[in-house]
């Protein structure tokens, strides 16, 4: 077998059923096998998973054994030479996995792969590639001088642009490609780790052996729940820990880092007090991009398209859009988002089978489900 791609799961039933049919497609001409593990979800995601897909292979945990053992679980019942680690809450073209297994045997001493991600807004995924996350590149990090010049870019891999493949240190977990047998000789994922740490342990592990690991940007994948923006007290807790987990397994521990954390953690907690809560943008028109004979019953005023060639931004009022996953492909549909992101446009994709949109209009939320009749 070619592949094996595992997806770890926990209470985001429409996120995978929707994961799920673009992985299916992706996997047509590939002989390859999809494993859901489920860490002891209260909702109906391992029934839905029974019901829609019973050719899946599901483990059903029964409590949540967390990112890293969870994930340990489904690549030890693999079958595939190459493993795929895949967030639920992401969708894959139709080509992806093809790229990546050409891509892939051609890179001699290869490590990981990962590839181009963009939020449901279509806005490029900066984690998608990283650097070695030593104390001075966490520090330029947390205090976004990343932003400020290139010269503090080591922790975005600011070497290369999103739209060129090279190699980089860290690979965000959401999407990783690699060999099994690899994952195994490394030990898969430090069931220690703590939150923020797992993919750079286990990317770091990899270039500790001497492969290389590659951001691979031919094709391009969404992640609905992409890194938070918001710099808060727990934020930056569970970022500190994770470092100190990463400082302290592979080099010595910072207490300069340390100290300037605890800056930052001051330094944002006044700053958290001062913001106000964001309000949810207000679709002022709706675009429907449907081949078959559907209505929607939005409040405000609806148009409905039949090929994307018809769509003009009108840039002075809030669009979303909202694309039918029967009448067009994953890939036209990342396409078009990558083309067209704006800030007046946000995007849901409509799934006729389960008849429900989903979608994410930033970064920091975990999306939205908005079941609907037609």
């Amino acid at each position: 077998m070619q592949l094996s791609v595992i997806i770890l799961n926990y209470n985001v039933r429409y996120f995978l059923e929707h994961c799920i049919k673009s992985v299916q497609k992706a996997l047509q001409n590939i002989d390859a096998e999809i494993i859901v593990v489920d860490n002891n979800s209260s909702d109906d995601s391992c029934e839905m998973v029974k019901k829609l897909f019973p050719e899946v292979i599901l483990i059903a945990n029964q409590e949540n054994l967390g990112f890293p053992k969870g994930n340990n679980i489904g690549v030890q019942q693999a079958k595939g030479e190459y493993i795929c680690i895949l967030n639920p809450d992401t969708v894959v073209a139709e080509d992806t996995f093809e790229k990546i297994l050409i891509f892939a045997p051609k890179k001699s001493n290869l490590g990981i792969v990962g590839c181009k991600l963009i939020d449901g807004k279509g806005n490029f995924l900066p984690e998608s590639k990283r650097g070695i996350p030593t104390p001075w590149v966490a520090v330029t990090k947390i205090f976004n001088l990343y932003k400020i010049s290139n010269v503090f870019g080591k922790y975005y891999a600011q070497h290369l642009t999103q739209d060129q493949t090279g190699k980089v240190d860290i690979l965000v977990g959401a999407f990783m490609v690699m060999k099994r047998d690899l994952y195994t000789a490394v030990g898969g994922f430090d069931e220690k780790c703590f939150m923020y740490s797992d993919d750079i342990d286990l990317s770091y592990m990899v270039l500790k052996t001497g492969k290389s690991n590659y951001y691979f940007h031919e094709t391009t994948v969404i992640h609905y729940k992409g890194e938070s923006t918001i710099r808060d007290e727990k934020y930056m807790k569970r970022f500190q820990e994770a470092m100190q987990f990463f400082y302290k397994k592979h080099f010595k521990r910072s207490f300069v880092f340390d100290y300037l954390m605890k800056i930052g953690a001051f330094m944002f907690s006044l700053i958290k007090k001062n913001q106000g809560s964001s309000s949810s943008q207000i679709v002022d028109e709706y675009v429907v991009f449907t081949k078959e004979n559907r209505q929607f019953e939005f409040p405000t005023q609806t148009k409905i398209l039949d090929s994307f060639s018809q769509f003009s931004n009108n840039s002075n009022v809030n669009i979303e859009i909202i694309f039918d996953t029967h009448s067009f492909t994953f890939k036209e549909i990342i396409t078009f988002m990558n083309t067209h992101k704006s800030v007046n446009l946000t995007f849901k994709n409509y799934i006729p089978d389960s008849k429900y949109l989903i979608g994410s209009n930033n970064a920091i939320d975990r999306g939205e489900i908005i079941h609907v009749k037609n």
